[in-house]
């Protein structure tokens, strides 16, 4: 028999030895060039990797740590000091919460229910209405009702499932529930949140002084990759003329009252809203025509302006919403965005429609695309009296300028019908002759002032957008940010009549096409067109 001794403290060197190499394992990335993990700095396993990137794709959100943090956990507080010293009335209306989802991470349902729960008094709080647009994920199915089961142990009946038979779409969604909801007042809000603390007080308290005020929280941003919050200072929400929304400042009265405090009057509302139950009813609810994404909050936004109500942002309610990394269920969304646009455009936008398609860079007529039956929104519009586009220009969203453009597409030459203008490499100055394409980068837009815009166009136009300029010396023409071409005297306006010559008013010369290039030279008679005309030039 042999006996083989080791010390105690070979032992130790060689369990160190083994914790080092399983932390160096640790270390080892399996998906260097995954987003999730250039943003996600943890210590996993080739497995855990896989397991982590795998549900990252499935869900755009990092569901393997939602999956191991606690579903009740604190959130910072990110409200101002003065909001924790308000007090609101104790005869508040009750409330009834929507969540609405689609494949939604299980963890993240329960994460968002446990903090409605605990963190909206019991007296307030009439319902949680879960509201599934047809999902395909098994865990919300027996695992889900599990879990309310468990909930209604000790708040019986709190929690109400709704389940769609087939996939609708957002407003579908909210309208289903919206029609089960009991409260005086309806929260509705995607399932990928988590409210804070005092979120429902301030918002209940505002809708008991004014039925008619629909309302936002402020949306504190959790990250997709490792699910930490950034408090959000309050701003109002508003769109541009592709119907998508954006954070706008608010007008300038709210700011001279240095009050952060204080609710803030928005042109538009994300798809987060909190509203009346039955003023939401009698505006008419969501357009049940909108289909999928895209498009319904920007029109309920402009039918409350333009039928009685408003729209305030509130800033002392406050509720971490997750952002997606990507959208898995719905890839391709540009089609459902263009046909709901043009939707919202066909109801409510009268002699402005044109500029949406103005931003899609869609034909005025003819474009293919089915916007489906709006003879009912137009008729509950004169129903409820709604006042014109005009008057929410002038008095509600006074920053949304028209684009004033009279035309817009591909510019080609009569030389080279094959190739189309181009803004060329980015960043640089200097546009191109390409072979054309549908891409934003052979954007190209001739405004009533003399410009002419190329690559992606903005409802602030001279801020953002570039345009075309003739330096004045040497062969080639150039891109310049409209704003720093119009302080730094660029020659940056074009007189331009479809079918003929490109001149610049100040240098006289033309905008041609010699060997394959863009050129500036003494016009020679060469002439250009412009895809689509809005007004004859």
């Amino acid at each position: 028999m042999i006996t083989v001794v080791i010390s105690v403290s070979s032992l130790h060197k060689r369990e160190e030895r083994r914790v080092d190499e399983v932390k160096e394992e640790k270390r080892v990335k399996k998906y260097p060039n995954s987003p999730l993990f250039k943003n996600w700095d943890a210590a996993l396993t080739e497995e855990e990797q896989m397991e982590a990137e795998e549900l990252f794709q499935r869900y755009g959100y990092n569901t393997f740590l939602s999956n191991r943090l606690p579903l009740d956990r604190e959130l910072p507080e990110t409200r101002h000091y003065r909001c924790l010293e308000r007090e609101y009335p104790k005869d508040l209306p009750t409330i009834s919460v929507v969540l609405i989802y689609l494949d939604e991470a299980l963890s993240i349902i329960k994460r968002a229910i446990y903090s409605i729960i605990n963190r909206t008094p019991a007296h307030l709080l009439r319902e949680i209405i879960l509201v599934d647009d047809h999902s395909s994920n098994g865990d919300l199915k027996e695992p889900l009702n599990a879990f309310v089961s468990l909930i209604h142990v000790t708040r019986p009946g709190l929690v109400k499932q709704v389940r769609h038979s087939s996939q609708l779409g957002l407003s579908q969604t909210r309208i289903s529930g919206w029609k089960v909801a009991g409260g005086d007042v309806v929260a509705i809000l995607d399932a990928h949140i988590e409210v804070n603390k005092g979120w429902a007080e301030p918002l209940l308290a505002r809708i008991k002084e004014d039925h008619t005020v629909v309302l936002s929280p402020v949306f504190d941003k959790v990250s997709c990759y490792d699910l930490k919050l950034t408090n959000y200072k309050p701003s109002a929400q508003g769109f541009d003329w592709a119907m998508w929304c954006k954070y706008e400042a608010f007008l300038p009265q709210w700011y001279a009252r240095n009050d952060e405090t204080l609710p803030g009057k928005s042109p538009s509302i994300m798809g987060v809203l909190v509203a009346d139950r039955v003023f939401f009813g009698e505006i008419g609810a969501l357009d049940p025509g909108m289909k999928m994404y895209g498009g319904e909050n920007v029109e309920f936004g402009l039918r409350v302006w333009s039928c009685g109500g408003s729209i305030e942002v509130i800033p002392c309610s406050k509720i971490a919403h997750l952002e997606r990394a990507h959208k898995p269920y719905m890839p391709e969304l540009k089609y459902l965005m263009q046909r709901n646009a043009l939707r919202v455009a066909e109801v409510w936008l009268d002699d402005y429609k044109h500029n949406v398609n103005i931003a899609w860079r869609l034909p005025l007529q003819n474009h293919g695309i089915d916007i489906g039956d709006v003879s009912e929104r137009k008729k509950l519009r004169e129903k409820l009296k709604c006042k014109p586009f005009q008057w929410y220009l002038d008095n509600v969203y006074t920053s949304l300028k028209p684009f004033n453009i009279l035309g817009y597409g591909n510019l080609q030459n009569d030389m080279n019908t094959d190739a189309c203008v181009d803004q060329g490499p980015v960043p640089g100055h200097t546009p191109i002759l390409y072979q054309c394409h549908s891409y934003t980068s052979q954007a190209c837009y001739y405004h009533s002032s003399g410009k002419i815009y190329i690559g992606e166009i903005q409802s602030n136009m001279d801020q953002t957008n570039r345009c075309l300029v003739d330096p004045g010396s040497g062969e080639l023409p150039q891109l310049h940010e409209c704003k720093k071409a119009k302080k730094t005297g660029l020659n940056m306006h074009w007189d331009f009549k479809q079918g003929s010559a490109i001149q610049n008013r100040e240098t006289k010369r033309c905008l041609e096409v010699k060997d394959i290039e863009l050129v500036m030279q003494e016009c020679s008679g060469q002439n250009w067109r412009i895809t689509n005309v809005v007004k004859e030039f």
